[in-house]
C-alpha cells in the first residue's frame, strides 16, 4: 500500500507534501495572514462563488495546503463604491484592536462625476479607483468600511494596497500602484485609518518599458528580513491579450529603509531582470504575491497564476476578470541577500508542505 501523503499531527491533519495549485479556484490576488489559533486566512479580488458575486473572497486553512471557502468578508459595500464591482486586491492585518482590510475600488458614478469636475476632467473616460480600510473583529469578517476613502484618481493607479508596520520603529505604512504609474508608499496614522497628518507619497519602483518585465509595475508586499526591506512586485501584464504573449512576472528590490530608495534585484546583481518567479509551460501570469512564515520560520510566496488547461472564468464579471487565477505557493530560500524560488518558476510535483510546529 502506497504511503499517504497525510500524517495526523494534534486534533487536525497536516500535509506532508502537496501540489500547486493549493486552491484550484478562481483566488486573484492573494493574502496569505496567520490569523491566530492555529488558522491561517487567505484573501483575494472580488469573484462569482457559487453564482453569486463576493466583494472580498475569503478561505482558511489550518495545514496552509487544504481550504476552505468562508462567506463575503465585506458583504457591505462602502456607500461610495456601492454600486461598482470592481474590488481588487484585499490586504488584511491583524493588530490588538482586531483586523484591518485594505482594499480597492471604484466610485459610484456620481461620486466619480464630481471628483472629475473638482480635477478639471468631466470628459475623462477613465474610472475613479479608490484605496479604502475596513475593520472587523473577526479574520473571516464582516469588514465595515471607515466610511471614507484613503485616496483617489483617475484610472487604475490607486489599487493593490498592502499595509506595512514596522516592527524597528513602530511606524505604520500604506504601498500601492499600478497604472503604469511608480509604486508608492506613504506613513498612515497610528490608527492604520488614514494616512498621518502632513505625510506625502513616496516614488518607489518607477515603470519602465526598457527595464524586463516593469512597463507596468503594481502588487507591492513588503517584509523585513536581516539589514534590509524587500519590495516584492509584479510587472507587466496579467490578464490581457493573447495568453501566449503574457509575460507578468513577481519582481523583487531592497532598501535599508521602508520608504527607500530600493534598488532592484537586477540593479545590485547584474542579473538580466529582477524577477524570482516566471511563467511555466503550464503556468502563466505567476504574481501579485504575499509572504508568510511558517512554524519553523521557512518563508513561503502564495501568489496567483493561469492555467494553461483551464485558463478562463466561466461567470465573467468585467475588464480583467475573464481569466481564472488559482492560488499556487512555493517556497522562499535566501541566498546572497536575496530571496529565491526553485527553479524561478511555479513548483510542477508534489514538495514538501509548510511546518506547522515550532521551531
Amino acid at each position: 500500500m502506497p504511503l499517504l501523503p497525510l500524517l495526523i499531527l494534534g486534533a487536525g491533519l497536516t500535509a506532508a507534501t502537496y501540489t500547486n495549485p493549493v486552491f484550484d479556484e478562481d483566488f486573484p490576488d492573494p493574502t496569505v495572514l496567520d490569523a491566530g489559533g492555529g488558522w491561517y486566512y487567505a484573501y483575494a479580488t472580488q469573484g462569482t462563488v457559487a453564482g453569486k458575486v463576493q466583494n472580498v473572497q475569503v478561505a482558511r486553512t489550518r495545514d496552509l495546503v487544504k481550504w476552505e471557502r468562508m462567506g463575503d468578508a465585506m458583504p457591505v459595500k462602502p456607500t461610495w463604491a456601492s454600486t461598482t464591482q470592481m474590488f481588487w486586491a484585499p490586504d488584511v492585518h491583524r493588530r490588538e484592536r482586531g483586523f484591518f482590510l485594505y482594499f480597492s475600488a471604484t466610485l459610484d458614478a456620481e461620486r466619480a462625476a464630481s471628483f472629475k469636475k473638482e480635477r478639471g476632467a468631466v470628459d475623462s473616460p477613465e474610472e475613479v479607483f479608490c484605496l479604502g480600510v475596513a475593520t472587523s473583529s473577526k479574520p473571516e469578517g464582516p469588514f465595515r468600511d471607515s466610511g471614507r476613502p484613503l485616496v483617489c484618481g483617475l484610472s487604475f493607479v490607486n489599487i493593490d494596497p498592502m499595509a506595512f508596520d514596522d516592527a524597528r520603529t513602530g511606524r505604520k505604512y500604506l504601498y500601492w500602484g499600478s497604472g503604469f504609474q511608480p509604486i508608492r508608499v506613504q506613513e498612515l496614522a497610528a490608527d492604520g485609518l488614514s494616512f498621518k497628518k502632513g505625510s506625502a507619497p513616496t516614488e518607489l519602483v518607477r515603470a519602465d518599458k526598457g527595464v524586463p518585465f516593469q512597463a507596468l509595475v503594481e502588487g507591492a508586499w513588503v517584509v523585513q528580513r536581516g539589514g534590509y526591506y524587500y519590495l516584492f512586485y509584479s510587472g507587466e501584464n496579467c490578464c490581457h491579450g493573447p495568453l501566449q504573449d503574457v509575460k507578468y512576472a513577481a519582481l523583487v528590490a531592497r532598501s535599508r529603509t521602508p520608504t527607500g530608495p530600493f534598488e532592484t534585484l537586477a540593479q545590485a546583481t547584474g542579473a538580466p531582470d529582477s524577477a524570482v518567479l516566471r511563467r511555466s509551460e503550464a503556468w502563466i501570469a505567476p504574481g501579485h504575491n504575499s509572504v508568510f512564515t511558517d512554524r519553523k520560520g521557512q518563508d513561503w510566496i502564495a501568489y496567483h497564476a493561469i492555467d494553461v488547461r483551464r485558463p478562463y472564468v466561466e461567470e465573467v464579471i468585467g475588464k480583467d476578470r475573464s481569466v481564472r487565477r488559482p492560488m499556487l505557493m512555493d517556497r522562499l530560500t535566501w541566498k546572497d541577500g536575496w530571496p529565491r524560488v526553485e527553479g524561478g518558476t511555479p513548483s510542477a510535483g508534489p514538495v514538501a508542505a509548510p511546518a506547522l510546529t515550532g521551531k
